[in-house]
């Protein structure tokens, strides 16, 4: 009953709108709200049926046009309502991929001979497969003309060799990096013939004005000896030779030459040890011990 109370105020508000700015304060709140809201319903309502109406209205033209046209009623039903056009069902698509047919046309691809009652279907290679199988040749010729005819790629024993070329590059360039990080702690005895080959051209160049040519010592000491004014094993020549000996005159050549340098010079006048060199300078510091003789000459 409230409802119908409600729809019966609206047009009466709408008729008063003028003067509802006077009377607003004799409706509650709530109705006030409630009113709004069918308001806005019945102005839906009301434009719904106005397209309805329209729509039915077009209709109606849109026959009268096309009859005036000469158009039947076959043609202006289908005109108005075209038929749907009717999908394909997902199998056939699937079937026309792999180059199946449905199974209504079945009977058509049974073969002749049958055993035992059992009969086969005579159905194509999927197509797919029939690409994939003419991919295959193509790459075939491909392969045969890069690695056999025009030789633009490298057969795997020719890949072997460059790969092993290539290790051994980059196995020089690691140990010549490795070789320069040898310091008096890890420094080692070495008697291989180019190491000791290499620290006899840096000794010539560097260390002759004041050992000698021969290591038999002219400004420094003696070399070839037993005896040694700063240790004679590798680790102290190798020390002695980076640092230098400012008291005595020994300059340092860590600046000068690499810690790979310096290590080859050391085991170069490692190497020299027991030569007994014409003109030797008498001996000068403590004697080497006799394990590290044995070490040296062992190297």
């Amino acid at each position: 009953m409230k409802h119908y109370r409600i729809l019966f105020l609206i047009p009466l508000i709408l008729l008063m709108q003028p003067g509802m700015a006077v009377a607003d304060n004799l409706i509650p709140d709530d109705l006030q709200n409630e009113i709004a809201y069918w308001i806005i319903v019945g102005m839906l309502l009301l434009f719904v049926v106005a397209m309805l109406v329209l729509l039915k209205t077009f209709k109606v033209l849109a026959r009268v046009v096309l009859k005036s046209q000469g158009y039947t009623e076959e043609q202006i039903a289908a005109e108005l309502a075209p038929a749907k056009k009717v999908k394909k069902p997902k199998a056939e698509v699937w079937n026309k991929l792999l180059s199946l047919r449905p199974l209504a046309e079945e009977k058509e691809l049974l073969i002749a001979h049958d055993y035992d009652g059992i009969q086969e279907l005579d159905n194509p290679i999927p197509a797919w497969f029939s690409y994939l199988f003419y991919a295959t040749i193509i790459f075939a010729v491909g392969y045969i003309l890069n690695y056999h005819v025009f030789h633009f790629g490298q057969l795997q024993y020719e890949e072997y060799n460059t790969e092993m070329a290539q290790a051994d590059i980059a196995k020089k360039a690691y140990l010549s990096k490795a070789a320069n990080r040898v310091d008096e702690n890890t420094v080692k005895l070495d008697a291989e013939p180019g190491v000791v080959a290499a620290g006899q051209v840096i000794f010539k160049q560097n260390c002759v004005p004041c050992h000698g040519d021969h290591a038999q010592g002219v400004v420094g000491p003696n070399l070839t000896d037993d005896y040694w004014l700063h240790g004679g094993k590798i680790n102290d020549v190798f020390k002695t030779i980076k640092y230098g000996v400012q008291a005595k005159g020994m300059p340092t050549w860590e600046k000068q030459l690499s810690p790979k340098q310096i290590s080859d010079v050391a085991n170069y006048i490692k190497s020299l040890h027991g030569t007994n060199p014409a003109g030797a300078k008498e001996a000068q510091g403590e004697k080497e011990s006799d394990d590290d003789a044995k070490a040296t000459k062992k190297a």
